[in-house]
């Protein structure tokens, strides 16, 4: 009779931890920041959008350089006093100016095209669907973003 209560007192406690096992919240933090970052640095479109941006501030910043030395060479000729060439340093400066301006607005424009390309909400909405299915699949109970 004690073994039958001694057995019956195992199997119930063994059923009583296993139901409080089952009871334990799962919880999972979640860096979609990062995981965004690091998708972004594997993405084509990302690195084609990194590539370009950084051509085209060197070659903004070239352009910038070419009308300082075209102003330093104006004020040369000033000081030298020959007004023809003065005139020229003018006329090249406003045309590289004006060029600058549009080259610069072309590129941004190319820039945000490429930019808005990378769509962040489609990113995010896949990766949510994939946090759910994980979730699910593992039994976790809450999953948090870190970033919130």
């Amino acid at each position: 009779m004690k073994k039958i209560f001694v057995l019956t007192l195992i199997a119930v406690s063994f059923f009583a931890l296993n139901a409080q096992q089952k009871q334990i919240t799962k919880f999972a933090v979640v860096d979609t920041q990062r995981i965004y970052n690091t998708f972004k640095q594997n993405s084509t479109i990302s690195r084609d959008y990194e590539e370009k941006k950084k051509r085209y501030q060197k070659e903004i910043e070239d352009l910038s350089e070419e009308i300082m030395d075209l102003r330093k060479k104006k004020l040369q000729a000033e000081n030298a006093g020959d007004s023809f060439e003065v005139a020229s340093l003018t006329e090249a400066i406003s045309a590289k100016t004006a060029f600058l301006k549009e080259f610069s607005k072309a590129k941004n424009d190319e820039l945000s095209h490429i930019k808005s390309q990378l769509n962040d909400d489609k990113f995010y909405a896949s990766l949510y669907d994939v946090i759910r299915r994980i979730a699910i699949k593992e039994g976790y109970s809450m999953v948090l973003s870190l970033q919130d």
